[in-house]
């Protein structure tokens, strides 16, 4: 089966947003990913796959910690710095929730701790156990993503 028809069918799954951030060695790491779930309600866990070829990998074996953070509409800019679609630096603050960098802003801050971790393919899964969560309720729109494209809720 051809990649590019593997990838596009995938892409045709209207999805969130989310930037994963860790910390090792003092220094935060974020990745955008929309390969994320919940998978339990007790314990609450979630899931979320990072490539083989993602330097994110290696952050979240070595801090065994992470926090998924769910983007509000207002935060493409911050999704496309994560996904390496902004290459010019730009700085982003984050602040903390449970010791764990969150980042301002997101509808949902969910901290978690590595439970288990699934190699599959040519990624891993990595199981948080969740910890912490925060809901910002000032914000209500969700950054979608579909067919390779940002999108926005119709009402």
């Amino acid at each position: 089966m051809d990649d590019r028809l593997f990838r596009d069918a995938m892409g045709k799954f209207a999805t969130g947003v989310t930037v994963v951030a860790t910390e090792v060695d003092g220094k935060v790491h974020g990745m955008t990913a929309n390969a994320f779930m919940s998978v339990s309600l007790n314990p609450k866990l979630v899931v979320v796959s990072i490539a083989e070829k993602a330097q994110m990998l290696e952050k979240i074996k070595q801090s065994q910690s992470f926090s998924i953070n769910i983007l509000s509409a207002e935060q493409q800019e911050e999704s496309m710095i994560f996904a390496k679609q902004i290459k010019d630096s730009r700085e982003v603050v984050f602040d903390r929730l449970g010791g764990i960098p969150v980042l301002p802003g997101a509808l949902a801050q969910v901290v978690c701790e590595v439970s288990a971790e699934h190699v599959e393919g040519d990624h891993t899964l990595f199981i948080g156990r969740v910890k912490e969560i925060k809901l910002d309720e000032t914000n209500q729109e969700p950054l979608i993503y579909f067919s390779g494209k940002y999108r926005s809720l119709a009402e």
